[in-house]
């Protein structure tokens, strides 16, 4: 049975979100939903979508703490 690399990457990348979002609540101590539509207005979510510059194989913590730093005006509207 071959592996459909698509379908994996989308798995993946699922799973990944779903990590991102989790820690974004936790560290900021918001609720999961909040978290989810910060995460999806962010910069970062297009990059990973894209696929842009790899950055969806990198550790979810980092990318999470990475978002919180650099786009703050999220958390502020």
């Amino acid at each position: 049975m071959a592996v459909d690399k698509k379908e994996l990457r989308d798995v993946y990348i699922t799973f990944l979100e779903e990590d991102i979002i989790k820690a974004i609540a936790e560290i900021k101590n918001i609720d999961n939903r909040i978290a989810m539509e910060i995460y999806y207005k962010s910069k970062l979510c297009q990059q990973i979508s894209s696929g842009e510059y790899g950055i969806e194989y990198m550790d979810y913590k980092y990318l999470a703490n990475d978002l919180i730093e650099n786009e703050t005006e999220l958390f502020t509207a």
